[in-house]
């Protein structure tokens, strides 16, 4: 905890004196009444239960004081609290890899299985957006609230060659930032550019000026990238992550499929895949986000819960000056209620 007031926690020592002028008040009570009774009267009187209920109501009074001097010096504290995350890009990986059976019933139909569950937990003031990507990366699902949309635009899906990771991470910032001028067209293909170069070597005037921002400091978007290969086309994955990151956006990347790599055919033609986790580990560590390997359907499910949850409460630095300040009202109206019903007076 840290506070942004910190000279008032000196207030604090005052606490001490009211217990001594508590304890001294107590006293000269008991030098009063001994001059009226005998002291096995009083105590027979009073009782071991009446003697501990006496020190009830000031004990609660007194942490109601120490509950508003703190919530004076405006403390901060890392505190579980819904997200503001606005809009969610799902990019997921359509290239012809994602038809091999080792996630059963085959990777394709797991993770869009697993995307519709994922939509399903999202709050309904989330939007989300889908973009497909193989060797190109499109928009297929603007971001919106309509979850049906969504539902239709995943089982539409078409198997597609070829895998641009960074191509999918470009359009899902484009559509994040339809303002910023993000072309991936301008990245991929510009003027003595071939295709795949890195993107800071991009002509000048395809980019847009703008003032970086502090990796993963943009709370109102996230991307989750799902793919079960390597890049083989389009723009550089870890330059496009770095897009990502200067617009402070976090990417969560999903690797499904095998690590070691596997050998898949389709209509005469053969394919080796390998889930290129190095990368998607270092997407996600730049951007502050975080990989996860789902090597069979269920562990893609799990993978979506768990980022269903992340993507709705977040732990973050906060003021708590607000429920201190409510701890000591409800201290206080309990201290000033038990000693009315105990002793029908206020402390």
């Amino acid at each position: 905890m840290t506070f942004l007031w910190p000279q008032f926690l000196w207030l604090l020592l005052a606490l001490p004196l009211l217990v001594g002028l508590y304890v001294w008040l107590l006293r000269r009570k008991k030098k009063i009444a001994l001059r009226y009774a005998s002291l096995s009267i009083v105590r027979e009187a009073m009782g071991a239960g009446q003697t501990i209920r006496r020190h009830i109501p000031p004990l609660l009074f007194l942490l109601a004081m120490a509950a508003m001097l703190l919530a004076a010096s405006r403390p901060f504290a890392v505190v579980a609290l819904p997200s503001q995350q606005e809009t969610i890009m799902l990019a997921m990986d359509v290239s012809g890899s994602m038809r091999a059976t080792d996630v059963q019933p085959n990777r394709l139909v797991a993770s869009q299985n697993a995307a519709k569950a994922f939509l399903a937990e999202l709050p309904r003031g989330v939007r989300v957006g889908i973009v497909a990507f193989a060797g190109t990366a499109s928009v297929v699902q603007a971001p919106t609230l309509n979850r049906e949309d969504l539902v239709a635009a995943i089982d539409r899906f078409q198997l597609q060659r070829a895998t641009a990771i960074g191509n999918a991470i470009v359009v899902s910032l484009a559509e994040l930032f339809p303002n910023a001028g993000i072309d991936l067209a301008s990245l991929t293909y510009g003027r003595n550019r071939s295709n795949g170069i890195a993107i800071d070597q991009a002509p000048q005037e395809a980019k847009k000026e703008f003032t970086p921002v502090a990796p993963g400091s943009y709370t109102s978007a996230a991307i989750i990238l799902l793919t079960d290969g390597q890049r083989t086309t389009g723009v550089d994955s870890l330059e496009a992550a770095k897009m990502a990151a200067d617009r402070g956006v976090r990417i969560y990347t999903v690797g499904i499929g095998t690590v070691d790599g596997e050998t898949i055919g389709f209509e005469g033609w053969s394919m080796r895949v390998k889930l290129d986790e190095e990368t998607l580990k270092a997407i996600a560590n730049k951007t502050q986000g975080d990989y996860f390997y789902a090597g069979t359907a269920s562990d893609l499910k799990k993978v979506y819960e768990t980022l269903s949850s992340r993507l709705t409460i977040e732990k973050k630095e906060t003021e708590i000056s607000g429920l201190l300040a409510l701890a000591a009202a409800v201290l206080a109206l309990l201290s000033a209620g038990l000693s009315m019903l105990w002793f029908n007076r206020i402390l």
